[in-house]
């Protein structure tokens, strides 16, 4: 291969495949395996996602000058996407990253509008609280939709800052938390998932369908 077509090739083609498969990069199908494999795995990735995520947010003295909870909820949901179907498209990395992102910027927006602002943990829910809540997870699905990022578990996040004080008090703060809780789930899904499974199936967008040969036109009457 000369040096103009190394430059041209995918990047991927230009790295050995023990370095490749980690992050979801394959050369053909994968071999079958026993049933019990993805169960295991889903275990061993979800109970060491989650537990990375209260590790660093409960006991890094940042987050908890901040008033950082030990986990945001709607992470529990991304657990059963991310490490027991890694291959379904809501469980890639874009939409796990955009999904929450976007979803908890729609969440504050609304809390800023309706002035739902450093709620306490004895507070009872403010008047029309019921409609920022309503507001904030619909306006965080079309934006999803738009944005080609849907996650399911991000739908919640978009009502921690109205429904939960501990949230809501954080404001701004729970952008970066958000974006640093889904690297951290990708990071670990990326290890335990690819060991014997594959993740992701696509980083940005689905990769498109074979062409179909295209078969040759016959003449009628030169057939016959």
């Amino acid at each position: 291969m000369s040096d103009e077509d190394v430059r041209s090739s995918p990047w991927h083609q230009r790295l050995p495949s023990w370095i490749t498969r980690w992050v979801g990069i394959r050369n053909g199908p994968a071999p079958p395996k026993p049933v019990y494999v993805p169960y295991l795995w889903a275990f061993i990735g979800a109970f060491g996602g989650l537990s990375l995520l209260q590790a660093i947010f409960d006991h890094s003295p940042e987050f908890i000058a901040r008033g950082v909870p030990p986990i945001i909820a709607s992470y529990g949901a991304t657990a059963v996407l991310c490490y027991a179907v890694p291959e379904a498209p809501l469980a890639q990395p874009r939409s796990v990253l955009g999904g929450h992102f976007f979803s908890a910027l729609t969440g504050i927006i609304i809390t800023k509008i309706f002035q739902l602002n450093n709620l306490s943990d004895e507070e009872s829910p403010r008047r029309l609280a019921w409609l920022a809540a309503t507001l904030a997870s619909s306006i965080a699905i079309l934006v999803m939709q738009v944005t080609k990022t849907i996650h399911p578990p991000a739908g919640a996040t978009a009502l921690l800052p109205i429904v939960t004080p501990a949230v809501n008090r954080l404001s701004w703060y729970l952008l970066p938390v958000v974006l640093l809780s889904s690297v951290l789930m990708i990071t670990v899904a990326l290890i335990t998932n690819n060991i014997q499974q594959r993740y992701p199936t696509f980083w940005w967008a689905p990769n498109p369908p074979p062409a179909k040969p295209v078969l040759p036109v016959t003449n009628d009457k030169e057939s016959k």
